[in-house]
């Protein structure tokens, strides 16, 4: 008898669980209601051409959290609030110009630097290029500088494209996606990166103290393109010196003009302000309550911060866009889920994922507060990820699902499991409703650069979705490009569809989603590795 029950056990654990059925009549009312009656480009278009770029505790912003609040309400949603955090000094761009006066008059295409100050007024004067990358630099331009406006970046030749800026991802890509790809860890690294985040508050202060009058950078990025980003946000560590970055093609010509007899002059005027009136930002959250209280909550985000050379349009009103939408269709649709479904819009991604960062900490989980001397005064979220041990907080648990949409306009063509192992079979069968609109893949692949990063670092299922990338990667992230032209409204509409999916199958699943171990502190994936030289 013993055998006989010993046999049936090895048998069940065996047998396949049988996956809770997907709720397909649910799907063919979201379909319904996110395509017949989308509202997601009337999202879109307001945020970009009404309000436009949202550069975290800017006026802008400010009027882009009271507005999407608003419109939660506006849609029946419940809880909405703005939840603060400490960030620092609000920025924002008046006008501005950059001209050569010499060797002849020529209008550049430049914007000012984020959070550099005022040039109260025009300035005028010669150029010199004086490349400036790690501290080393400073030796040879010491006394060289004053009274010049110095360019701090080495030309280059420039570039033309080898490849289509517009593409959506073959079969071949998405296979790639689930490859599995070890995680790495190594200290020396970790030391070189902490020691890099202060170059740039080092350079400032080194310019200021020269002399200098104002410093350009070249964009990275050929076509006219310019960026304008800069993290120097903290009440009491914004620059001392006026900033701009200009289009590749303007610096080289620079460039080249100050190696001949006839070294050009440059005319610099940045009407900037600070915005000082209050030193937090603020997260967006709304709700559509579930019915049991003690089955957690599932939750969808995006980020509603950008940067300012254009309207923040595929970074990241579209997926800003797509979460809202979402939560209008469900809440149109009068669902009553499980779980609680929470919307978050996190607002300064941009400058190192830290409304997110605010929520782990305040909900998830807690990290030691770091030791170093030489590393306290950089930002908290630096070094973050690099402090041990992890404390969960009351909250760790009830987070059963995070989605994020952070890439761009493109359709949805599957989602990233983040390593889970566990999580994929129950995303393939989410996913295969919408093969027919070109979601198919469940990538093992971990992704990074956006806000469900700190999450997955505590272990949290935090999830980012794959997206085609169109042209976002090639011309339009972060670049004066980057405005409502750029969006796709059929792959909106369809992101939206399955974001709301998603949210519903989450939080209406017997069982929360498998999670990952706890993170605890890695060992090096090269126990042998020498430290770099200085």
């Amino acid at each position: 008898m013993r055998l006989v029950a010993a046999a049936l056990s090895v048998t069940l654990a065996a047998a396949p669980i049988l996956a809770q059925p997907v709720d397909r009549s649910a799907i063919n009312r979201i379909i319904d209601q996110g395509t017949n009656h989308s509202e997601v480009m009337e999202t879109a278009a307001y945020l970009t051409d009404r309000i436009g770029g949202r550069l975290t505790n800017s006026p802008q912003m400010r009027e882009a959290e009271r507005w999407t609040q608003q419109r939660f309400r506006d849609w029946g949603l419940s809880n909405v609030r703005a939840e603060g955090f400490e960030f620092g000094r609000g920025w924002s761009i008046v006008s501005s110009s950059a001209r050569m006066t010499a060797p002849r008059p020529l209008t550049l295409t430049a914007i000012p630097i984020a959070w550099t100050p005022p040039t109260n007024g025009t300035i005028s004067a010669g150029i010199i290029v004086a490349p400036l990358s790690e501290t080393e630099d400073f030796a040879e331009w010491r006394g060289k500088l004053r009274g010049k406006i110095v360019l701090i970046t080495r030309p280059d030749s420039g570039s033309e494209p080898s490849e289509a800026p517009f593409r959506r991802l073959s079969d071949e890509d998405l296979r790639e996606r689930n490859e599995f790809r070890q995680p790495t860890y190594s200290p020396a690294e970790v030391a070189r990166n902490l020691e890099r985040a202060s170059f740039e508050a080092e350079r400032d202060a080194f310019l200021a103290e020269e002399g200098a009058l104002a410093w350009v950078r070249m964009a990275r990025r050929d076509g006219r393109l310019v960026h304008g980003e800069g993290y120097l946000y903290q009440v009491g560590a914004t620059p001392r010196l006026p900033a701009i970055e200009m289009a590749a093609e303007d610096y080289r010509r620079l460039a080249r003009l100050a190696l001949t007899d006839a070294p050009p002059t440059l005319e610099i005027t940045n009407d900037v302000r600070f915005n000082d009136e209050d030193v937090n930002s603020y997260n967006i959250f709304a709700e559509i309550p579930g019915t049991d209280r003690n089955a957690g909550y599932v939750m969808a985000g995006a980020h509603l911060d950008s940067w300012v050379a254009a309207d923040g349009a595929q970074d990241n009103g579209a997926g800003t866009a797509v979460v809202m939408e979402a939560a209008r269709i469900l809440a149109r649709l009068g669902v009553r889920p499980k779980r609680t479904i929470r919307f978050a819009l996190w607002n300064g991604e941009e400058q190192g994922l830290l409304g997110s960062l605010a929520y782990t900490e305040r909900y998830l989980a807690t990290r030691p507060p770091e030791t170093d001397p030489a590393r306290t005064r950089l930002p908290d979220n630096r070094t973050w990820r690099y402090r041990w041990p992890l404390t969960p907080q009351p909250g760790h648990r009830d987070l059963v699902a995070y989605f994020n949409l952070d890439n761009g306009s493109g359709k949805i063509r599957g989602i990233h499991a983040e390593g889970n192992v566990a999580a994929v079979p129950i995303f393939q069968d989410w996913l295969a409703p919408f093969a027919s609109m070109g979601a198919t893949t469940v990538g093992i692949r971990a992704t990074g650069g956006t806000d469900h990063v700190y999450m997955q670092a505590v272990g949290v299922p935090g999830y980012q979705f794959i997206q085609d990338p169109l042209d976002y990667g090639s011309r339009i992230h972060h670049t004066s490009l980057d405005s409502y032209d750029h969006l796709k409204p059929e792959d909106l509409r369809q992101a939206a569809i399955i974001m709301a999916s998603f949210l519903l199958n989450a939080a209406n699943r017997d069982e929360p989603l498998p999670r990952m171990p706890l993170p605890t502190q890695p060992r090096p994936s090269d126990p042998f590795e020498y430290p770099e030289e200085d």
